[in-house]
């Protein structure tokens, strides 16, 4: 079961299929689907982002109003168990810290409630605003995953795995 989270400034609680219409028009921000696409039909991959087993979406409030998705998931094998996370905000807020905010307050969440003691997360390589972001509540690089991603361009793209231990987390 998943519980609202509070962060600085954001509140991060459990998205619902009402929070589709405001997350499919945030990813159709130009800023935004250039690192998160979804297709043609928005509502829907947000829909599926929602219905996915295994993945924990929260939308990220900041004044009452959704600015954006936060979503989580796990690897459960003992052996290998840690947590990773995706985000999303609106281009309208970046460089606010809003999404260093978000981030911070889930990996705490996910490493003091949920138990993990290692997170990931792996933005495109060329996304230098993000990966300052990530560095900021703690996360490392660990390297680059070659032709990672595929682009909406239709060509692989690098990602930059980042890592987080639970003595890492800052703020």
């Amino acid at each position: 079961m998943q519980t609202t989270l509070y962060g600085a400034d954001v509140v991060l609680r459990p998205a619902t299929s009402d929070d589709i219409p405001a997350l499919a028009a945030i990813r159709a921000e130009p800023q935004v689907y250039a690192w998160w696409r979804g297709g043609n039909d928005l509502a829907a991959a947000v829909a599926d982002d929602l219905a996915s087993s295994g993945e924990f979406a929260y939308a990220i409030e900041y004044g009452a109003r959704i600015i954006g998705a936060i979503q989580w998931s796990q690897e459960s094998d003992p052996d290998y168990r840690h947590a990773n996370i995706d985000i999303y905000l609106t281009s309208a807020l970046h460089g606010r810290g809003l999404g260093t905010d978000a981030v911070r307050t889930l990996a705490r969440h996910l490493l003091t409630e949920r138990g993990h003691h290692r997170i990931t997360i792996d933005p495109a390589a060329d996304n230098g605003a993000a990966i300052r972001s990530y560095r900021k509540v703690g996360f490392q690089p660990v390297g680059i995953m070659r032709r990672y991603e595929r682009g909406p361009d239709g060509t692989w793209h690098d990602s930059l795995l980042m890592d987080l231990l639970a003595d890492d987390l800052t703020g």
